[in-house]
């Protein structure tokens, strides 16, 4: 259970500053308010926002459960996760996130919003290639070598035989 604790305080802390905070300072330096009315923008940035959130929440419970370890770095899993929303891509909780800001952006049309949003996601790409990769290379070895082999970085795709 301290599991769960230690993942709700991290995930809020992450989920506040990456996905609220810097996303609100954003909004506000561009004078972007609320849209007066509710159009298909806004509809779409809705559903497309919310099945983020939704996609990054099962990735954080998945992590729990299975894992038994949060997301954060310096608190990683304690097993390989590969199930659950892993089984599709190897990175669904920076896509969840994604979709999340870029439901936002659209709910907002905002083009900096969209732009931080791209801004991102090129930082998880960067920080997959260059720490969550090799970490987990040497952590789980060829169970990891062999998941990637199976399922993609970013796009889920026809699973691969190994």
């Amino acid at each position: 259970m301290f599991v769960a604790f230690r993942t709700i305080v991290y995930a809020t802390l992450f989920i506040g500053f990456l996905l609220i905070y810097l996303p609100t300072r954003v909004l506000s330096s561009t004078g972007i308010v609320r849209p007066a009315a509710i159009g298909p923008p806004q509809v779409a940035g809705t559903i497309i926002g919310t099945a983020g959130v939704l996609l990054a929440l099962w990735c954080i419970s998945t992590f729990v459960w299975i894992g038994r370890g949060t997301p954060a770095p310096f608190d990683p899993p304690r097993r390989l996760v590969i199930r659950g929303p892993y089984r599709f891509v190897r990175n669904p909780m920076y896509i969840g996130a994604g979709l999340a800001l870029g439901g936002a952006a659209l709910f907002y049309e905002s083009l900096p919003l969209l732009a931080y949003g791209g801004a991102f996601l090129l930082a998880c790409h960067l920080f997959v290639l260059s720490y969550e990769e090799p970490t987990l290379k040497r952590t789980f070895g060829p169970e990891y070598e062999a998941y990637c082999q199976r399922v993609s970085r970013w796009w889920p795709a026809a699973r691969r035989a190994v």
